[in-house]
């Protein structure tokens, strides 16, 4: 009988982690990073630059990682949505509008906001999209749910917020 159970409970578990939700975060260099679990996942630069990454704040520069609803599924699968997004990223530094007299450290700079913003704004417009449902905060502290008006709206400003920022 206590095999059968956890027989029971192991197909149990495995049923759910077939359909588990991945995460998305970014690291220092602006690199999408996805995991399948909640787990706290902290980050710190050592005196050489190197990043390092824990589930525990091991050091005192260590900071928590902002994780982002990115979809169902499993890791495997988002392999070509990361592929897709470094794509996107790219063509933002394509632009007609940029000073022919900026120097090649401030266009670096530039790039690399540029990227880092539009790579924000898509993270910000898929978790809208793949979310039950979009709230706002209350000045009480509460989640006031917005009608399905107010979400298409934005969502709509949201979209055209990465169309601006992504080019």
């Amino acid at each position: 009988m206590k095999n059968v159970i956890a027989i029971i409970v192991l197909a149990f578990g495995l049923c759910l982690s077939a359909k588990a939700d991945v995460w998305k975060w970014t690291d220092a260099y602006g690199e999408t990073r996805y995991v399948d679990t909640m787990t706290p996942i902290y980050t710190w630069l050592d005196d050489n630059d190197k990043v390092h990454y824990s589930d525990h704040p091991e050091h005192e520069n260590a900071v928590a990682v902002v994780l982002v609803w990115h979809s169902k599924g499993k890791l495997s699968d988002t392999q070509r949505s990361a592929d897709e997004d470094s794509e996107s990223s790219s063509s933002a530094s394509q632009r007609s509008d940029i000073d022919p007299n900026e120097s090649e450290e401030d266009r670096i700079e530039r790039e690399k906001a540029e990227a880092y913003y539009c790579k924000r704004a898509t993270e910000i417009y898929d978790s809208y999209v793949n979310a039950p449902r979009l709230y706002k905060t209350g000045a009480d502290g509460e989640k006031v749910f917005l009608t399905d008006e107010e979400a298409e709206a934005t969502l709509s400003e949201t979209k055209a917020k990465v169309s601006e920022l992504c080019g």
